[in-house]
Order: C-alpha cells, then sequence, then structure tokens
C-alpha cells in the first residue's frame, strides 16, 4: 500500500494514586520481583504482552482508560500499596546476613566487569549463561548490601530474535533497542555533569557514553560509543554484543577494560577489589597499571600492586570462550600504550602468551597473570581450568596451582515459581527467604509439606508452563503458513487440563558440545517410548545457536524435522526465541531437565539448578554443577566415557540415557499408589528441590566469593600500597631476583632414607640446597605425604615444613625435618608414602606457589 505509516506513542498521564510507578519501572528490582512485574500486568494484560515485558515501555504505553480504572480499583490500589511496601523494605531493611565481616562499606568497593549482563527479556544485553549469571550475581550483592557496582556495555542491538523457518533453518533478526526503552539514565559525575570518557584507537580517540541502571543497592554502568562527535563507524562499535569481526572484538574489549576503568575514575569511584568476569575486560589491568606508572613506580611493582586486588573468573574450557588477538593487531592497537607502560615489546606480548597460540595474544592468559584470586565455576571446572592455565605455573602440579573454584548459583527470586513462592510464605511468612543457604531447614521443610499440597502446587506451574508452550507453538506454526488442522495436531498434547504426560525439558544454546540431539540416537526407541498411550511422554526443545554455528543450527534442522514426522508429532516440541521469559514458564512447569553434555565442557550449567529449584528432576552427564549437587535419590546421572572416541562414546551415553529414560524416569513418573498418587515422583522431586535450592543459589555463591575472593583481594592489595607501594615494589624485586636464581637452585637428601624404620623411633629428614644467591628464608622445603593411587601415582596429601639449621661445610642452606614427630606421618602407620620439594616463598605472595617455580628431590 502506498504511502508512509507514521507512529505515534499516546502516552498517559499517571494519576496521583499511582504516582511511584516511575520509581518501579526504573530499577532493574522488578527483574526478580514477581510482585512488581504482577502489578503491570494486573493493570493492562494486553499491554504487557505487546510491550514484550518492558516496564518502561509499558507506562508509556497503557491506555489511560485502564490507569484511571486502576485508580478506583480498590484491589489493585491494595496491590500497588503492597508492591511499594515490598520495595520501600527492601531499600530500607539490611539483610540479617553481615558482610562485614569481609568488606568495609565504608572503604571498600568491588567493580564486577562482564561484557554481558541478563536481567531480565526487556533488557536484551545478554547472549546466555555468562551474562545470566552475571546478572543474578548482581542482584545477589544487592541482596547482601554489598559495596559493588557492575560495569558492562549498552549494545543497541544486543543479542538476535530468533525465528525457524518452515524448513527448521534459524533466521537471526537484530532489532535496535532504544536506550529511553531501557530503565537507563545517563550517569553524572560528583558535580552534576554527564560523563564521558574516551579511549585512544589507532589515528582516533573513541567518545563513550555512560549510562547508570539502577539495581537495588547497587549500580550498573554501561558504556556506550553511539555518539554523534565519533564517526559513523565508531558509532558501531558497541552496536552488537559478539558481534563484527575479530578488530570489532579488540575494540569492544578496549572499551569495556580501559574504558570502564575510566568511567568508574570518572564517577569518582575508586575500588578495591575488581572482578573480572571471563576474559573480555582484563585490559582494565592494564589501564590500572598505566595508572600506577604515571604515578611513579615501575611496571612490575604497578603489576604486583594492581593483581594483588583483582580477582578472574573464567567460565568455560570452550574455545570461543577465550579470545585471541594477532600480536599484528596488538602491535596496531597499543603500541602508544606499551611504551606508556614503560616496557618492551616482548614483555608486553608476554603477558598474554598462551602455548596454544604461539602468534596471539589471549585474554584469558592476561587475566591470569594481572590477578591473584582465579576460579572456575565448579570443581570440575576448576580442575579443568587448572590444567588448561598450567603453562603460567610451569612447575606446580595443576591440582595446586593458583586456580580454584567457586560453584555458580541461581537467583531464587527470579525463577521460583509464583505458586512455589505463595506457598513458602503461606508456611513461614517470608522466614524463608532469610534460610536461602540453611540446607537442615531446607530439607525438614520441604519434607513436611503434604505430598498433595506439594504435587498441586507442582501442577499448577505445570498446566500454566502447558498453555503458554501451546500459545507460542501455535503462533509460530501460523506464521509458517501451517493449516489449522496440522497445527493443532502438531500441539495436541500440550493440554493444561491433562498433566498426566511426562514432559521433558531441554533449552539452552546449540552450542554442539551440548549435544541437543543426543536422545534421537535411537529414533526408533524413542518413538516406542513417547508414543506409549499408558506412559505418554513430551519433549519441548528450545534455544538460539550462534549465527555464525553452522553445526549448532544443523541441529536446530534435526530436531524441527524429527518433529514433523508422523511418530514424533505433538511429542517433540521445538520452540524459537529461547528467552528469559520463556525460560521462566519451562524450568517452573517441566518434570524432568535434561541436560547431556560433553564432559568435561560444562563448566557449571544453571538451568538445571533454576528447574530443581521448582521441582523439576534433573538427568544430566556428571558434569559441571551435577557432578557436585547429584546424591542418588534427587535425580538421575549420566556417567561420562572421556575414555573413549568420539562416535563409540557418543552411543554409548545415548544408550545410557534412554535406559534411564526407559526403565527408570517413566515408569516412576506414571507409578500409582493404591490412592492414585505418584508418591515416588513426588519423593524424588521434593529430594531435589530440598537439596539444590539451599546449595545451589546465587545468595551461598557471593559468600563464597566474598569469603575466598574479595575479602583476601581487598586484604592484600591494601598491605602492598602502603609506604607508598613499598611491599609491591619489594615483592616485584624478590620476585626478579628469584627467577634469576632459581635456574641453578640445587638441593640434595644429606642421607638417604631408611627403607624400614621401628615405631618409636625418630626418622630425621635433612636436605642441602644450593640457594644460589638466594636466602634461606626465601624458600621452603616440605615433605607431602601422600598415598599411591589406583594406577600406581602419587597422591599428594597434608605437607610438613623442614627447619633451617644453618649451613654445612660446602656452604649449602641446610633444612631437617623430624618426620616420625608429626600427627600425620604416625597417623598413616605402615607404609609410608612421602616426596619432598622445595619451593620460592614471600609472605607477601597472595598463594604459597604464585612463583610458579618447583624442585622435587
Amino acid at each position: 500500500m502506498p504511502g508512509n505509516r507514521y507512529l505515534v506513542e499516546i502516552q498517559p498521564v499517571i494519576p496521583s494514586r499511582f504516582e511511584r510507578l516511575g520509581e518501579l519501572v526504573n530499577d532493574l528490582y522488578y527483574s526478580w520481583s514477581r510482585g512488581v512485574r504482577a502489578l503491570f500486568r494486573h493493570l493492562d494484560e494486553e499491554c504487557w504482552d505487546a510491550c514484550g515485558h518492558n516496564p518502561r515501555v509499558f507506562l508509556r504505553r497503557v491506555r489511560q482508560s485502564k490507569l484511571d480504572a486502576a485508580a478506583q480499583d480498590p484491589i489493585l490500589l491494595t496491590e500497588y500499596r503492597r508492591v511499594l511496601s515490598d520495595y520501600d523494605t527492601y531499600l530500607e531493611q539490611r539483610p540479617s546476613t553481615r558482610i562485614d565481616a569481609y568488606l568495609d562499606p565504608d572503604k571498600d568497593l568491588v567493580a564486577y566487569f562482564s561484557a554481558e549482563f541478563g536481567f531480565h527479556e526487556s533488557m536484551p544485553i545478554y547472549a546466555g549463561g555468562l551474562g545470566i549469571l552475571a546478572a543474578d550475581y548482581c542482584k545477589a550483592m544487592s541482596n547482601l548490601w554489598v559495596p559493588f557496582v557492575g560495569v558492562g556495555m549498552l549494545y543497541r542491538q544486543g543479542y538476535f530474535t530468533q525465528r525457524i523457518d518452515c524448513a527448521g533453518a534459524q533466521i537471526a533478526h537484530y532489532p535496535n533497542t532504544d536506550p529511553g526503552d531501557l530503565p537507563v539514565t545517563p550517569a553524572r559525575d560528583a558535580a552534576g555533569n554527564e560523563v564521558q570518557v574516551y579511549v585512544d584507537l589507532p589515528g582516533r580517540r573513541l567518545a563513550l557514553r555512560v549510562w547508570q541502571a539502577r539495581v537495588g543497592h547497587i549500580r550498573l554502568y554501561l558504556l556506550d560509543s553511539d555518539l554523534a562527535s565519533n564517526a559513523p563507524v565508531d558509532r558501531l562499535v558497541t552496536a552488537q554484543l559478539y558481534g563484527g569481526d575479530l578488530q570489532t572484538r579488540l575494540q569492544q574489549e578496549i572499551v569495556l577494560g580501559i574504558g570502564g576503568v575510566r568511567a568508574l575514575r570518572a564517577l569518582g569511584l575508586a575500588p578495591s577489589v575488581w572482578h573480572i568476569n571471563e576474559g573480555h575486560a582484563a585490559f582494565l589491568i592494564l589501564e590500572r597499571c598505566l595508572e600506577r606508572v604515571r604515578g611513579g613506580i615501575d611496571f612490575e611493582s604497578a603489576l604486583e600492586l594492581v593483581a594483588a586486588g583483582t580477582a578472574f573468573t573464567t567460565h568455560t574450557p570452550v574455545p570461543a570462550g577465550h579470545d585471541v588477538f594477532d600480536h599484528d593487531l596488538m602491535r596496531q592497537y597499543f603500541h602508544a600504550y606499551r611504551e606508556g607502560l614503560g616496557v618492551d615489546e616482548g614483555r608486553f606480548l608476554g603477558l598474554g602468551a598462551n602455548p596454544r597460540h604461539p602468534d596471539g595474544y589471549c585474554m584469558t592468559s592476561l587475566a591470569m597473570r594481572g590477578s591473584r584470586f582465579r576460579n572456575g565455576v565448579s570443581r570440575i571446572h576448576g580442575d579443568v581450568a587448572s590444567r588448561m592455565e598450567a603453562y603460567i605455573w610451569p612447575e606446580i602440579p595443576p591440582g595446586e596451582n593458583p586456580v580454584g573454584y567457586i560453584t555458580n548459583g541461581t537467583d531464587v527470586d527470579s525463577y521460583l515459581g509464583r505458586s512455589w513462592s505463595a506457598l513458602f510464605e503461606m508456611y513461614t511468612g517470608g522466614g524463608w527467604k532469610a534460610k536461602l543457604t540453611d540446607a537442615r531447614f531446607w530439607r525438614e521443610f520441604i519434607d513436611c509439606i503434604p505430598d498433595h499440597v506439594y504435587l498441586s502446587t507442582r501442577q499448577i506451574l505445570k498446566a500454566a508452563m502447558l498453555a503458554e508452550v501451546k500459545r507460542r507453538a501455535l503462533a509460530q506454526h501460523e506464521r509458517c503458513a501451517q493449516t489449522k488442522s496440522i497445527a493443532g495436531r502438531l500441539t495436541r498434547y500440550l493440554n493444561p487440563r491433562s498433566l498426566d504426560t511426562l514432559v521433558i525439558g531441554f533449552a539452552r544454546r546449540f552450542a554442539t558440545y551440548k549435544r541437543a540431539t543426543l536422545v534421537f540416537q535411537d529414533l526408533e526407541r524413542l518413538a516406542r517410548l513417547v508414543n506409549d498411550p499408558r506412559r505418554p511422554v513430551l519433549f519441548i526443545f528450545a534455544g538460539k545457536a550462534h549465527p555464525n554455528d553452522l553445526p549448532g543450527q544443523q541441529m536446530l534442522r534435526e530436531i524441527y524435522e524429527i518433529s514433523l514426522r508422523r511418530e514424533f508429532q505433538g511429542r517433540v516440541i521445538l520452540l524459537e526465541d529461547y528467552n528469559l521469559s520463556l525460560a521462566r514458564d519451562l524450568l517452573s512447569g517441566v518434570d524432568v531437565w535434561l541436560n547431556n553434555p560433553e564432559y568435561p565442557l560444562e563448566a557449571c550449567g544453571t538451568s538445571g539448578m533454576k528447574a530443581a529449584i521448582n521441582g523439576a528432576v534433573n538427568l544430566s552427564v556428571l558434569d559441571g554443577w551435577w557432578a557436585e549437587a547429584y546424591d542418588g535419590e534427587n535425580g538421575w546421572a549420566i556417567e561420562p566415557h572421556p575414555e573413549l572416541d568420539p562416535p563409540t562414546r557418543e552411543l554409548r551415553e545415548a544408550e545410557a540415557l534412554m535406559n534411564i529414560l526407559e526403565y527408570q524416569v517413566i515408569p516412576l513418573f506414571h507409578d500409582r499408589n493404591e490412592h492414585g498418587e505418584p508418591q515416588g515422583w513426588v519423593r524424588r522431586s521434593k529430594a531435589s528441590m530440598g537439596s539444590i535450592l539451599p546449595r545451589f543459589n546465587s545468595i551461598r555463591m557471593a559468600l563464597d566469593y566474598l569469603r575466598a575472593s574479595y575479602a583476601p583481594a581487598a586484604r592484600q592489595a591494601a598491605r602492598l600500597a602502603e609506604d607508598q607501594a613499598a611491599g609491591a615494589r619489594a615483592l616485584a624485586r624478590w620476585k626478579h631476583r628469584v627467577a634469576s636464581a632459581w635456574p641453578s637452585v640445587r638441593a640434595r637428601l644429606v642421607r638417604p632414607v631408611a627403607s624400614a624404620t621401628r615405631h618409636g623411633e625418630p626418622l630425621a629428614l635433612e636436605v642441602a640446597v644450593h640457594l644460589n644467591g638466594l636466602e634461606a628464608e626465601d624458600v621452603e622445603v616440605e615433605c607431602v605425604l601422600g598415598q599411591d593411587g589406583a594406577s600406581g601415582e602419587f597422591l599428594p596429601g597434608r605437607g610438613i615444613g623442614f627447619l633451617y639449621q644453618g649451613q654445612t661445610q660446602e656452604g649449602e642452606a641446610l633444612f631437617r625435618c623430624e618426620l616420625l614427630e608429626s600427627e600425620e606421618a604416625c597417623a598413616a602407620g605402615g607404609l609410608l608414602s612421602f616426596k619432598i620439594r622445595l619451593y620460592p616463598y614471600h609472605p607477601l605472595l597472595s598463594h604459597r606457589f604464585g612463583c610458579g617455580r618447583m624442585l622435587w628431590l
């Protein structure tokens, strides 16, 4: 049709009785407050859905008549006042958990840098698990009143929306987001001026606007290059999350790391702890070193000072999560920067050196070398990361190097179904929220809920989920021009009134290592299982593949094609455009959450946690968080077989999955006692919720970071900064001395170790060390007790230190250990297995093996 199309937004006048709605839409508190979101829905459900659940847009477009009517509705007014009361209480009432033991709220500040934050579908600056975890973490920090700010980027295009066409192909669309539609305002400095900072790119300066978002008690600052003063190509630097080529990625990471530091400085903020969430922000290390060098100290001392207050979390062993830039690109962008640091090219490039990328600069390597508190995100991933990055500490056994782990958690308020929240409050008032990390409370509380009450709550959420899935699936088929009869056939089992179908959910990024199609290895067997009229089963799949990940997109297409086959029609559902809104529905409603990654590539995974806190039961490979959570009663486990070749492994683990489904999951779900109740299933569902909710929530995760990372980082940075950074300078000089001397350090046993001794007799060990110019206090000599593993390998245990005794006639340092005087050695009895080692030590080291040097006798 010819002619122009005009859109005019008719904005309502907010009635005085609702004057504080503006506060609610401008605080990301709404992203975890069911009450706030429910209030908007009740004011105008049609408008709320049409606005994509965006509170700020909703408040501009809600019909005046709806607001005027609501202002006269006592029920809505009561709901509004209750929401405000909860909000005000949240802002004013300190939590029962105190953080003073870890940080000083008047002096300390944690700055948390992440490339993405997934608070809510209305703020599309996230792609997947990394961003959702970052947002959950921010919510926990707000809940705990931690002095904390987040730093990220405001992407005008954010991540893509997904359509699946009639052939099963993924169509990616990047809608533009107007900052006016987001809960952000321009950040201002102490004088009230809008903050604008700059970073240097080759031949030009890039101007950056800084936006501020309120997140309860904390603030999130977002950098944006879309300014008129920038060249058109530079305005696009922050346009798209994970978009563009390698040069665009480098520019984005300069903006995040370097621009982020400058933004905080412009705001007058002085963090005592800096947390790098994945390597994208690691350039903040260089910027802070440059600040110190300009302040008058040498680079090596500056690096010690900066690293002491820096924490780094690595999130994945998958190569795509570890950005690597060519040396030529680094020279082009950082030549002047390197000169400012006062280091030669070899030293500068060495900060990002990684043996897997000999000609590249690895951001993970920079983050590891520029931090002193490092962790993976589960026990298994901590072990994987310690081995992946072992080259930084080449002489230290990977299990003892400075890479630990803190297992992720999820925000309970964001993902717990509303019916569960209402039930908990009916039983405990609001007290359950103060018990989030109390495992005993949850085990006893969940067990005491009558089975019929528990089951009915599950069914309410399951019915709501099935209704929403059916609505989405019908719209999807309608767009693909399916006839009503075909669309009806494809959705006929999505019946909210029939809850006796076992619903299995699989929803996450469609990366190949997550193996979305593992359950389809034996289609004949699967068809037999899902079509059993006595024990019906339904699978729901959802997820996005990266636009450049063709194998991931092929998995989507394969599932789509299977869903159209006659034997799977209505039994396999593939939903498009997986986002946080759909996630909340699926996670609270499915019966089983399926996860079958390729071990050990699932660093953690949090979707299964979100499902479990709603009573869903996990069926997962023993990888990531599930290897810590599974206890034999709270779900099912697939044993991984990494020792097999990939095709054999795939078949073995697919067969194990099908066996568990056929012989355990399906029979248990459909089994009924004499009263027609699924007693066994309820028991397992309760075990899932009761065991996982207190251990894998974001409050527990936040407290772990405070205890293991932030508190020691703040103390260590303060120690090294005293007296014009005297500690940092001394530590840098000592490390240089050790690095020069260590290659020629030698050690020997003064006398051979006796092969046997009697109980009660002494067993003295003496080691003579040629220190090559080092002092005796520069080293530790240690006897490591251990035992033999199944394959005969030495498994180290407790260490017993040697004491310095003086010098030998040859000028060596003599160290002595009375081994059998130690309780550990005496307790071992029988055959005592031990090794002796020597390593550099300084009291200012953040980790005793931080030098990466060790000599074994």
